[in-house]
């Protein structure tokens, strides 16, 4: 059986890590969809599906866990549309791992068991505080792997997202008081 998971992963971090690493002994396959793949270079959206591929190759091949795909999927804007292209660019995959009300819901109406995984720590592996804390010099490592920290600095990630960040409209990225 090969279940899908679809994610940003901006960064990937433990708690994705985490639930992959359940997934992975549960199903024969994982297929980790790489969401969003044309965003980068954005607060939100920092990295590329190319450096995001690796953020999660190489976490995963590192705990030998090698029973996953990785497929970027790009946004279509188009709802009704959306899991028929997911399905096109992604190997038959049986099950819908999503915690997106949205995402849930397409597939549901598309005829797909779709599974919440229990999601770990969500109070502190989110993208979002990973991104915040990458942006204001506070402890961001703990909150990935050793693989990810190598990726991000090997492409000067952290410059990237403050040099990004430096717009008013970033306001909502402000340190925690």
């Amino acid at each position: 059986m090969r279940a899908l998971i679809i994610g940003r992963f901006q960064p990937f971090h433990l708690g994705h890590l985490k639930i992959i690493e359940d997934l992975s002994k549960k199903h024969d396959y994982i297929i980790i969809g790489i969401g969003s793949a044309q965003e980068s270079h954005t607060v939100d959206n920092p990295f590329t599906a190319g450096e995001r591929h690796l953020m999660i190759a190489n976490s995963l091949e590192s705990r030998n866990i090698n029973n996953f795909y990785l497929v970027p999927i790009e946004d279509i804007y188009r709802n009704a549309l959306w899991v028929a292209h997911v399905e096109a660019i992604a190997p038959p995959f049986n099950v819908v791992y999503s915690a997106n009300p949205l995402t849930k819901r397409l597939f549901q109406e598309r005829g797909y068991d779709v599974i919440i995984p229990e999601m770990y720590r969500r109070d502190i592996y989110s993208g979002r505080e990973i991104r915040r804390r990458m942006i204001h010099g506070e402890n961001w490592e703990e909150l990935v792997s050793r693989e990810v920290i190598k990726v991000i600095e090997e492409i000067d990630g952290i410059s990237r997202i403050r040099e990004i960040a430096k717009g008013d409209e970033y306001n909502d990225y402000q340190p925690r008081k």
